[in-house]
């Protein structure tokens, strides 16, 4: 049987974020089709272990040379070793690029696969403060490796047209295959909820803290809320920090780190996804689908989804969109549990969707 070397991110201590989550999905997918005792993971970071000063200050030191914080030649050189011993190898995000020209400089036989959360320049750049002393050196790092995997991978792996024609015009790179966002079921259940929505409908903003996720937020509370009578509750890794740096009211209710995420799924009537800009596709996008929630999202959100926005819930865009998406709700209650959504992530974003794209991929 072939062997696999993946280079992941980091190992998590506690709780996926949505690359992560998008990492683990292609970890999944790969030991169902090789055999998770044929996969090797390397991790660029281990959150499980405290960081020391010399790591972190080696980390800054090598940014300018095009290495990603966490990677360095050492480990480069250590990752190229270990990679004879592999018939492909995963670089499981394009800020490693760098790893993708080495192996290909050395000589290496196997396969070089190279998977892109999104164009990484553009991440960010929506991303980093404009005022960040380090802006610069951090975009020309993540555009070089961005560039290094269209030039010396074999397989070039993007998740939608959007990012697809942004490669291959910026780097002259057309991806291999285009694998959108999909996640193992775990939402399976002999009965489905039959509660219909409350007239005062109980709204979800799920996601990291993470700038346009928290811009998202507080354009909402501020546009949105005032105009409607919801109850708003944000949940996601670092969200206790929301309201150090933005203007959130207090009848927002901010739950951050939550050790299980389903409670908060079930409890809520409407999921509400007020994003403006980033890359790639949403995990959050999919993870409300696959619960079966009622969806209003904006056009970012839903990049890369195919949806009926009507049987969703609603596509909004506007502080005027949104408000009268909202007041539907309140007028007329609809089911809790939206059919269609749980019917699209089945069909077309499950885990098991995408096994015969990854295996094309492996021929």
């Amino acid at each position: 049987m072939s062997r696999l070397l993946f280079i992941r991110y980091k190992k998590s201590s506690q709780i996926f974020e949505g690359g992560e989550q998008c990492s683990q999905r292609n970890f999944n997918v790969y030991a169902r089709l090789l055999g998770e005792e044929n996969i090797t993971t390397y991790y660029i970071h281990d959150e499980t272990k405290r960081r020391s000063i010399k790591e972190y200050l080696t980390g800054v030191i090598f940014f300018p040379f095009n290495f990603f914080f966490g990677l360095t030649p050492r480990r480069v050189r250590e990752i190229v070793r270990m990679a004879e011993n592999y018939d492909y190898v995963h670089v499981d995000r394009s800020l490693f690029g760098i790893i993708a020209k080495k192996l290909r400089k050395k000589g290496y036989q196997g396969r070089i696969i190279c998977f892109f959360h999104n164009v990484e320049s553009d991440y960010f750049d929506a991303k980093l403060p404009k005022k960040n002393p380090a802006r610069a050196i951090v975009i020309r790092c993540v555009d070089k490796n961005d560039a290094c995997c269209c030039k010396y991978a074999d397989k070039v792996i993007a998740l939608n047209e959007r990012d697809a024609r942004i490669l291959e015009k910026r780097y002259k790179r057309k991806p291999d295959i285009l694998v959108p966002i999909a996640m193992r079921d775990t939402y399976i259940r002999e009965e489905y909820p039959k509660e219909m929505t409350s007239r005062r409908p109980h709204c979800l903003i799920l996601g990291s803290y993470f700038p346009p996720n928290n811009e998202g937020i507080e354009w909402f509370a501020r546009e949105v809320l005032p105009n409607v009578d919801i109850h708003l509750r944000v949940v996601g890794k670092g969200m206790g920090r929301l309201r150090e740096n933005y203007s959130i009211p207090e009848e927002v209710e901010v739950i951050g780190d939550a050790p299980s995420l389903l409670p908060y799924f079930e409890q809520a009537d409407i999921m509400v996804l007020p994003i403006f800009s980033g890359g790639g596709m949403k995990v959050k996008t999919c993870e409300s689908l696959m619960y079966g929630k009622n969806i209003l999202a904006t056009d970012e959100a839903l990049e890369g989804y195919e949806v009926d926005d009507a049987q969703m819930g609603g596509r909004c865009n506007t502080r005027e969109e949104f408000i009268k998406a909202l007041q539907s709700f309140i007028d007329s209650p609809r089911p809790r549990f939206n059919a269609y959504c749980r019917k699209v992530f089945l069909e077309r974003y499950s885990e098991e969707v995408v096994l015969d794209k990854f295996r094309s991929v492996l021929q």
